[in-house]
């Protein structure tokens, strides 16, 4: 199924011939950031990909030891282990990893085992821990890692304290997120994450708190889950309630290096392939609508849906930042989904007001199931201390996205439930495939192959 394809140059060229995002950002008034105007324009090949990658046990064995023991990966929210004593727990596949701030205020990342007979020595988060305390027997280290004292020390004549440290893997910190790797080879996380710092830092992810965290089990694979999220086609068949004001058919899909790519989709403006079925007006109530208001604001003459929901947009999103983004942020920066990946599973919105960040794991060992984490983060201002996270809303394999709706608000919990939908069928029917194979797009799904390629990188290096 993967028989080399031969294309024109005007076939691997092919876009939508609707105005295109950049277009859109000519029409911005004030300056646009110079993350927004890059435009990749990729191309990476036209060949099928094997189904074997989705529902194959010792493929997603052989990620198990080449992609997770290997790469940079989200573990917490930094405001997690922000004080002395605090720890939180953080398990992917088999593998679990304790973080925990030290006296020093140094943020330490060890295995999550004790070294006399394994038991994991925490569970879920913490604050205010003195030490590292096994329940079973009683082994204590410091928060540092260092051998406190075991009951009848005595009767381990074998042990040397000095050299029963707990283990540690590699921790690091960028936008608020904390990271780890179990790699000791492994590059910075500063290398790691290419250009997305140049990007993204302009936004101010680690002036954030945990507005929203959903972490929802889904009956599909974790690239299942990860790859619906990394294309905008899907919505036209999946979500059409966003078809009024979203620019589906023209969004720009970028990629840089081996860990970062992005889709940008433009809010406000209906559709390409369904414009001449919506007025500005409908577009700005559709919006609203999704938004859980009841508001329904009439536009100005000659006002577009985009200009009307910038406008309303922008006083929260001063009040949240303490800043005065008026003179310098855009339409796109305001309301446009900006969504990032960094490979493997973590995914981060770029603007100004509340961000979603997505996050997509194994669910334990299996094959056919993951786990999906939705965070909305929110703004506070600079030199003030953050909001206390909000609790976690924990969703079962068999619990849609509707049932926390009163967390999420119905027109998001919607479409997320659409989503939550497909993904088992494409799970189910994977398995089915007489073909064997899966077929994408050359530029709306670039960044699903794009994807794929890293992770055979890493599965054959």
């Amino acid at each position: 199924m993967n028989k080399k394809v031969n294309l024109t140059p005007e076939q691997i060229a092919a876009r939508d011939p609707a105005e295109t995002f950049q277009d859109l950002l000519d029409k911005e008034r004030v300056d646009v950031p110079a993350a927004l105007r890059e435009s990749t324009d990729t191309y990476l090949g036209s060949e099928d990909l094997s189904v074997d990658r989705y529902i194959s046990q010792d493929f997603f064995d052989r990620e198990v030891e080449t992609v997770w023991r290997k790469t940079w990966q989200v573990a917490c929210r930094e405001n997690r282990v922000r004080n002395p004593g605090d720890y939180f727990v953080y398990d992917i596949v088999n593998d679990s990893i304790l973080l925990a701030r030290t006296e020093k205020g140094e943020l330490k990342g060890y295995y999550n085992s004790c070294l006399h007979r394994g038991r994991a020595l925490k569970r879920g988060s913490g604050h205010g821990a003195d030490n590292i305390r096994c329940p079973y027997h009683g082994w204590t280290w410091q928060l540092d890692g260092s051998f406190d004292h075991a009951p009848c020390q005595w009767d381990f004549p074998h042990m040397e304290p000095d050299e029963n440290k707990l283990l540690e893997v590699k921790v690091s910190v960028w936008g608020g997120w904390v990271f780890i790797n179990m790699d000791e080879n492994a590059p910075s996380l500063e290398e790691y994450l290419e250009v997305l710092p140049e990007h993204m830092n302009q936004w101010k992810h680690e002036h954030r708190f945990v507005a929203l965290h959903v972490e929802k089990v889904i009956a599909a694979n974790w690239k299942v889950a990860l790859e619906a999220f990394i294309e905008s086609y899907h919505a036209i068949a999946t979500h059409p309630q966003l078809m009024p004001f979203q620019a589906i058919d023209n969004s720009q899909y970028d990629v840089w290096g081996d860990h970062v790519s992005r889709t940008i989709t433009a809010y406000g403006v209906p559709n390409p392939s369904h414009a001449d079925q919506f007025t500005e007006q409908d577009s700005m109530d559709a919006m609203m609508k999704l938004a859980g208001s009841d508001e329904r604001p009439d536009l100005a003459k000659n006002q577009t849906a985009r200009e009307k929901l910038a406008e309303i947009t922008l006083p929260s999103v001063n009040e949240a930042s303490g800043e005065d983004f008026s003179d310098r942020s855009t339409m796109s920066e305001l309301m446009d989904s900006t969504l990032y990946l960094l490979f493997p599973n973590f995914a981060p919105w770029a603007g100004h007001g509340n961000v979603i960040s997505y996050r997509h794991r194994p669910n334990g060992d299996d094959v056919d199931s993951s786990i999906m984490d939705i965070f909305i983060l929110a703004r506070y201002p600079e030199g003030t201390e953050p909001p206390p996270d909000t609790p976690t809303h924990r969703l079962a394999i068999d619990e849609p996205f509707s049932d926390a709706a009163e967390v999420m608000g119905e027109g998001l919990s919607n479409v997320f439930n659409q989503d939550g939908a497909n993904l088992p069928q494409v799970q189910r029917g994977l398995k089915a495939s007489k073909k064997g194979a899966v077929t994408l797009g050359n530029y709306q799904e670039v960044r699903i192959r794009h994807f794929n390629q890293t992770l055979e990188k890493y599965l054959n290096a």
